[in-house]
């Protein structure tokens, strides 16, 4: 296992749509190792594939449950269905660092994917882990949850996402090679 340095907002990885998995292998297996390291070690609940640079349909979540337990679930190709209810709460993102704003969600839905080892899987998830299920899927569809503010609330945190673009491209400018022909 290793981590995997995170892709921040800026990063056109993030605003791709994640390819699909059509079989899932031993280096897709490695992936979600890593990638359970590295939202461990941010202490994320979830963590897409494109926040560590990989447009494949991948996603791992660690939901905090009662007792101290945590709750692993690895989802390949996600879908989410017949969505009810509504929640509002702060929402904040691993790729986009030290910004929260409230976001309103599904408080309940269906979810579909498959599992680390291929197999189907199908579940009812509510709360934060329903909330962490859409955020996922909406990064492996090249979206951001600040792309579901209102104009209002984008607009109070139009410094700090520049400040974070600008360091984006400040770190991408630094580690560029130069091209040789």
């Amino acid at each position: 296992m290793a981590l995997r340095p995170l892709r921040i907002l800026g990063d056109p990885v993030l605003r791709k749509k994640s390819a699909p998995v059509d079989q899932v292998t031993d280096e897709h297996r490695e992936l979600i190792e890593d990638m359970y390291e590295t939202m461990h070690a941010n202490n994320g609940v979830g963590l897409a594939a494109p926040q560590v640079g990989v447009s494949l349909r991948i996603a791992v979540l660690g939901i905090p449950e009662k007792g101290k337990k945590v709750l692993h679930v690895t989802l390949i190709n996600p879908e989410y269905s017949n969505a009810t209810g509504t929640q509002d709460d702060d929402e904040g993102c691993l790729s986009i660092p030290g910004v929260y704003d409230g976001l309103k969600r599904y408080a309940k839905l269906d979810v579909r994917g498959l599992s680390e080892k291929g197999e189907a899987i199908e579940f009812t998830c509510e709360g934060l882990f329903a909330r962490a299920v859409q955020h996922e899927v909406d990064h492996l569809n090249g979206m951001l949850f600040i792309d579901r503010l209102s104009v209002l609330r984008r607009q109070r945190l139009k410094k700090e996402l520049k400040s974070i673009e600008e360091s984006y491209t400040d770190l991408s400018a630094a580690t560029a090679r130069p091209r040789r022909d």
